[in-house]
């Protein structure tokens, strides 16, 4: 039988080869009285500097029956993962998915699974050819609008931490990480609290699913923009493309948070399209160091805990400052897809072993927020931003920066700025660049989150800006049971570009249960 046991600690030094013990001594039978056992949680408890340590929950398959539990051993019956058997309705084309991000990758993976044989158009270039325009750039080359780091295979998340987490549970958040793990993602991404992956997992993680999909009888195109749809009578008949025309009764609409040329046609081609609350602000960077110590005291140097993160909100006027995408032991890099912007955005490796700790510092901006009801307004209000940095870094892709004692000073910063922006800065006053709201929130809240981190936040600290591509400012409505829009039948918007999502792990499970909605109203020509 199987049991769930909850709050095992092992110390800093303790190796998770002593969980089998443990987990025995627990349960109240002897070493060999455990037939397996899996790790379901593991998580750092850090609340006290002088006594960290972790804390795991595991399954444990018992022989029999067990004298007594209650407190944290009970019966374990995992949650099952739900599919349908297919539906009746005939496709008379395959499947096509407009993307190739998680929300696209997943909902392709899994129609593939099924049979269908679905056909991705990605307009930007394959993970390998996107590194090297990505380093091409960095190291200060032209910005290629469809291949960056925004646009192409795996989507915005193939440069980034790689974070894993998600706000819900459940097994179809498993079955993603699962997935991602049997693609040389680290096995232990599937039970940590706070599992990531690394930019330089990444492109291999992508490259793998991608093949996994063909061999499967999946196909990609790459370079292949849509560029309009074809919609009669209410329902979607095909899609124009860079590349030609494409019959298709059915497409998934996985474009990603900033496709605005796409989100422009949806609104001349009639789709509904709604503005949506969204995060805008700065990067803060500081010394890992600082953070390190700040958390976790005298272990700060502890090998077995790496760069430790930060995850702060506090009130500072009339809205929440918060830190979003903290990347410890990373770097800051450019989210850029438009000639004449710049925004940034912030990345590490699966060693987070560099020495500066960064993360996004932003506040929510509600459709009430924006000049006008119009569904781009928010798009707007981000190009403003961008814009105003793109020159403040004099036309060339250089972040502006600002050291934090500057900014709470208001001046300027002069002077050689370090930071991990790779292509250049140009230190700046970054009040000349980011909305009245979003200033009015640094200024109130930066030394509250100070003190929270006893001091290690604002020492040393840099702004970059503007942190302006965190989440999608457009909402493309669907049907809550059907997932398609109300307006085209057969298109099914999807993930962080149609404003379901936030994030990897999210994208990926919206693209599975899209997925889930297809195969359960569609035959399978497969079967």
């Amino acid at each position: 039988m199987s049991w769930k046991v909850a709050n095992i600690r092992l110390e800093l030094d303790e190796p998770e080869q002593a969980l089998p013990e443990k987990l025995a001594g627990r349960l109240g039978v002897g070493p060999d009285g455990i037939a397996s056992y899996r790790i379901l949680r593991k998580s750092l408890d850090a609340r006290r500097h002088d006594d960290l340590h972790f804390v795991y929950a595991a399954e444990v398959e018992v022989p029999g029956g067990l004298a007594a539990t209650g407190g944290d051993v009970a019966p374990f019956e995992p949650e099952r993962f739900d599919w349908p058997e297919p539906g009746r309705e005939p496709l008379e084309h395959r499947p096509v998915i407009v993307g190739s991000g998680p929300a696209g990758l997943f909902a392709g993976y899994m129609l593939a699974l099924d049979g269908h044989r679905p056909l991705i158009l990605e307009r930007g270039r394959d993970v390998k050819d996107r590194v090297a325009d990505v380093r091409r750039f960095d190291s200060g080359g032209l910005l290629d609008p469809e291949s960056n780091y925004l646009f192409g295979e795996g989507g915005a998340g193939t440069f980034s931490d790689g974070k894993l987490t998600s706000r819900n549970t459940g097994p179809d958040i498993l079955r993603v990480l699962e997935i991602l793990a049997d693609c040389h993602g680290k096995p232990s991404i599937v039970y940590e609290a706070k599992p990531h992956l690394g930019s330089n997992r990444l492109p291999l993680i992508v490259r793998t699913l991608r093949r996994k999909f063909e061999s499967l009888g999946g196909e990609v195109r790459f370079s292949c923009r849509v560029e309009d749809l074809d919609i009669a009578e209410g329902r979607l008949k095909g899609l124009m493309t860079s590349s030609g025309y494409v019959p298709a009764d059915l497409a998934v609409l996985a474009i990603g948070h900033s496709a605005r040329d796409t989100y422009g046609m949806l609104l001349r081609r009639g789709v509904p399209l709604e503005p949506k609350a969204f995060q805008l602000g700065v990067r803060i960077e500081q010394p890992q160091a600082n953070v390190n110590v700040a958390r976790h005291g005298a272990f700060s140097e502890h090998p077995a805990l790496g760069a430790a993160e930060y995850n702060l909100n506090v009130r500072a006027g009339s809205r929440d400052l918060f830190t979003f995408c903290m990347c410890p032991g990373g770097i800051i890099m450019p989210s850029v897809s438009e000639p004449g912007y710049f925004g940034t955005n912030g990345m590490s490796h699966s060693r987070r072993d560099t020495p500066f700790a960064n993360s996004g510092l932003v506040v929510t901006v509600a459709p009430g927020d924006l000049a006008s009801r119009h569904p781009l307004a928010g798009v707007h209000y981000q190009q403003r931003a961008e814009r105003l940095a793109y020159l403040a870094g004099g036309r060339t892709y250089h972040a502006p920066v600002q050291r934090v004692e500057d900014f709470l000073a208001g001046r300027a910063s002069r002077g050689k700025v370090r930071t991990s922006y790779e292509r250049g800065t140009i230190p700046s006053d970054l009040g000349l660049i980011l909305p009245p709201p979003v200033m009015e929130a640094l200024e109130r809240g930066l030394r509250v989150m100070d003190r929270k981190m006893q001091g290690a936040f604002l020492r040393d600290a840099v702004l970059t800006g503007p942190e302006s591509r965190g989440s999608s400012p457009v909402r493309i409505p669907r049907d809550d049971s059907t997932r398609q829009s109300p307006a085209v039948a057969g298109l099914y918007p999807c993930g962080e570009g149609a404003g379901y999502a936030g994030g990897i792990v999210s994208a990926a499970v919206d693209g599975l249960r899209t997925a889930r909605a297809i195969v359960a109203r569609h035959a399978s020509p497969a079967r």
